[in-house]
């Protein structure tokens, strides 16, 4: 084992215990209390984390630098250490949720009908989320209600952490599926009128196209527009937040209708376009609470997978 490889496994090894440290102590005191102090671990990442926060930094000036000043954009930055530390809280906290009556006493769900509306057809349904609040929890709320959803996701470089996010997103009938993988697995679900739950708003190595993303290009995952495309299945947005009043803010919204013109590329195009620009809207109403490390426009044109 090369020096380099044993101090990226050291690294890991430790934030693994601590992850189960935390998850040990997340019900020993009252919820309120443990955002609380998730939320002054985060502050306090912000001054230790050099890198990370450099990165939000960075990408909360390039989204904002018309709109906020340099004093604004460092507060935010503080602000989102803060909001990722209680909103990871709440995550971790969620592993011992076992019910929905567990779950609604501090998720509240807004828009359910539209998905009830979005199943009428029997085709399916894409849930389009994003990387925003306790994103996470949605997939405790739709396997509680027994959607059973087929969750695409990246995996972690750690084995060890990503059984851990695997386990969490597997319980109570979900279904965790590798991003770019078991695609036929995906229609076929969709074909039954299943559900999947699917995640556009990083800079990944899967088939991807440019569109407008707080005013540049960047190159972001056609995977939903694609699975819609091929089985007319209804593509419905959904995110979370953590609300004034303390509690998580689940909202389930009207279908996003599909734009089908018969120029397969231009489709996928605009129904990605489409797709994000709801994101778009639900990071600008919660900017705290979004993924900013994340070198969303990293990828130029010309890089992108095709």
């Amino acid at each position: 084992m090369t020096k380099r490889s044993f101090k990226k496994r050291a690294k890991y090894s430790l934030i693994y215990y601590f992850v189960r440290f935390l998850i040990f102590i997340s019900n020993l005191m009252p919820r309120r209390l443990w955002l609380w102090f998730c939320g002054l671990l985060g502050m306090v990442a912000y001054s230790f984390a050099t890198k990370t926060r450099e990165l939000i930094i960075l990408h909360l000036g390039l989204a904002y630098s018309k709109e906020k000043s340099l004093k604004e954009i460092l507060t935010l930055s503080k602000e989102t250490f803060k909001m990722l530390g209680k909103n990871a809280g709440d995550v971790l906290r969620a592993r011992n949720v076992k019910t929905m009556a567990d779950l609604d006493k501090f998720l509240v769900t807004h828009g359910i009908e539209n998905f009830e509306a979005a199943t009428v057809r029997g085709k399916g349904v894409i849930f389009l989320t994003c990387h925003l609040g306790a994103f996470d929890l949605q997939i405790t709320n739709m396997a509680l209600r027994g959607l059973k959803p087929n969750i695409i996701g990246t995996p972690l470089k750690d084995e060890r952490l990503n059984d851990l996010l695997f386990n969490y997103r597997n319980a109570y009938g979900a279904v965790a599926v590798e991003r770019g993988k078991e695609t036929l697995r995906l229609i076929k679900a969709l074909k039954t009128a299943g559900s999947i739950a699917i995640l556009i708003d990083q800079d990944t190595k899967v088939k991807s196209r440019f569109v407008d993303f707080f005013g540049m290009k960047a190159a972001t995952p056609v995977g939903a527009t694609i699975l819609a495309m091929k089985t007319g299945a209804a593509v419905v947005p959904t995110y979370i937040y953590l609300g004034e009043d303390n509690k998580q803010h689940m909202h389930i919204l009207p279908e996003i209708p599909l734009v089908l013109t018969g120029d397969e590329e231009q489709d996928m195009i605009v129904n990605t376009q489409n797709y994000t620009k709801f994101i778009e809207e639900q990071v600008r109403a919660h900017p705290s609470q979004w993924v900013w490390m994340h070198e969303r426009w990293k990828t130029r044109p010309g890089e992108e997978m095709v």
